[in-house]
């Protein structure tokens, strides 16, 4: 008896996973599609209003590794570090340029 009603369960999990899994393969069906991009975006020096890293000074020809938008402009940064401390008053910074 006990092994009847194991074989019930297991029946009953196993159809209510494939349910689901048709649901899904619904839901991805019908959805817009929309492409994700696998690698960030690199920028570039000329992609970026700033030539130097607001915090530390270092051109941002030798590399950007972060970036920010402020009134749709993109300023880069040489780390994310440098990013933050420009994010603590951008204002400050901004005038200086």
């Amino acid at each position: 008896m006990k092994k009847n009603i194991f074989i019930f369960i297991a029946v009953l999990v196993l159809a209510a996973c494939s349910n689901n899994q048709k649901k899904t393969e619904e839901v991805k069906a019908s959805a817009p599609m929309v492409e994700t991009a696998t690698e960030p975006v690199q920028y570039m020096p000329e992609m970026v209003i700033n030539k130097k890293d607001f915090a530390c000074g270092m051109p941002v020809s030798a590399g950007i590794s972060d970036t920010c938008q402020i009134d749709g402009k993109a300023y880069g940064f040489c780390s994310s570090e440098c990013k933050a401390e420009f994010l603590k008053d951008p204002k400050k910074y901004l005038a200086q340029q």
